[in-house]
């Protein structure tokens, strides 16, 4: 009796559970959210199409407005190698997608006071106090060598959020500093989040702190500064803050449950490749350093949990997260004048989001205000306010990432009926 009552509550729970996902974000018809049936039916042709001639392996789509699901499809196979077929709940590499995750959780003490974006970083990583900035002049040879000068002002928490630390990433591009990354071997071994930041503080800047945007390990730094104020591990503070509350089960840094391998996706043997140096990490294997920029594993459904939490307001089920006003001012350009190195007219960038300053300018359509980001392996999602709507793209296919981001903005604005 009592196993048959025990599996009884099992059933309900899952039920119960069940209930709670379509009462957040449930399914309707295309019409009802506003898009046309036959216009999204063509996104799925050319995904299907594309997948049958080799460009990608599979892919999940998932467009929400107004609270909603228009569409949620999986196309294609999970894994080429093994040709399992995609599912909705299939597992990626998020990558920088973690980035706006980590930049909530930050956002989340600032609220509480215990942090302030013009706060020196320096003020909770000692090892940045000193930093010193490269800059590349001409040796007796002709060639260029690098020359270490004072940082003129401190790192700010605001500068590691907005990509205008000076830090950098040294698998995108070529220059002395990022060389000196890749030199430097900062992945070796088994770093946790503190030695890695001591590592990247002991590496130059690429440019002067504020002065212009530079895509950058800053997310990382900021994961840690996270840690020192909180005084506990960044996974744990995500889960307890963000991923446990807003019902993100499937989203985490490593996928350390085995029976969960067979969910993961995985790219082409020929597109592994993220930048210089850089291929696709494993998450089946655990390792020490969470990685805040870039290390989360996730599904379609648990981000669009957390999207939807952002286009509320900073709410979701009944929980706040963060104040409208937070989230209004994550989302608007932190830049103005600084001149940024992303090729994206009519885009500036917040506090972890790239976004649109105007309609117009950008060879991509949208409405101002609509906030995006992507990550290396193929991952990428944007969320528009003015017409609440949300989308996720999930791939394993890092050479393909840009192509597909600018094809979907395309077809699916085009599939708005209203």
């Amino acid at each position: 009796m009592r196993r048959i009552l025990s599996a009884f509550l099992v059933v309900i729970g899952l039920v119960a559970a069940g209930l709670a996902w379509a009462q957040s974000l449930p399914q309707v018809a295309p019409e009802q959210a506003g898009f046309s049936a036959d216009r999204l039916a063509r996104i799925k042709q050319t995904l299907r199409d594309d997948i049958e001639a080799g460009a990608l392996p599979g892919a999940v789509l998932l467009i929400a407005r107004e609270g909603k699901i228009a569409y949620f499809e999986s196309l294609g196979a999970l894994d080429p190698q093994t040709k399992a077929p995609m599912a909705k709940d299939s597992i990626f590499r998020i990558y920088s997608m973690t980035k706006p995750i980590v930049s909530v959780a930050a956002m989340m003490l600032v609220e509480e006071g215990r942090i302030s974006l013009g706060d020196p970083v320096a003020k909770y990583l000692p090892e940045f106090k000193d930093v010193k900035a490269g800059v590349e002049k001409p040796g007796p040879d002709g060639k260029p060598t690098l020359e270490l000068v004072p940082a003129r002002r401190p790192i700010t928490l605001q500068d590691l959020m907005r990509h205008t630390s000076g830090l950098t990433y040294g698998v995108f591009g070529d220059n002395l500093v990022k060389r000196a990354y890749r030199d430097a071997k900062i992945f070796d071994g088994d770093p946790d989040n503190a030695e890695f930041s001591k590592r990247i503080a002991a590496l130059p800047l690429m440019l002067q702190p504020g002065t212009r945007w530079e895509y950058s390990h800053a997310t990382d730094i900021l994961g840690r500064v996270i840690e020192v104020v909180s005084g506990k591990p960044l996974l744990l503070i995500a889960k307890e803050r963000i991923l446990d509350p807003l019902g993100m089960k499937d989203t985490s840094f490593y996928v350390s449950d085995t029976a969960k391998h067979s969910r993961i996706a995985e790219p082409f043997a020929k597109d592994r490749a993220i930048g210089i140096g850089a291929v696709v990490f494993d998450p089946r294997v655990p390792r020490k350093w969470e990685s805040a920029g870039g290390g989360m594993m996730g599904t379609a459904i648990d981000y669009a949990r957390f999207l939807q939490m952002l286009l509320d307001g900073g709410t979701f089920e009944g929980k706040r997260y963060l104040s409208p006003k937070t989230v209004a001012y994550m989302t608007s350009d932190h830049l103005g004048s600084i001149p940024a190195s992303f090729n994206a007219d009519g885009y500036g960038f917040g506090l972890g989001f790239s976004v649109r300053k105007q309609t117009g300018l950008s060879a991509l359509p949208g409405t101002d205000a609509d906030y995006n980001w992507g990550g290396a392996g193929g991952t990428y999602f944007w969320v528009d306010p003015k017409e609440k709507m949300f989308v996720v793209f999930m791939m394993q296919a890092p050479s393909k990432r840009v192509y597909y981001r600018n094809v979907l903005k395309n077809m699916v604005y085009g599939a708005m009926v209203r």
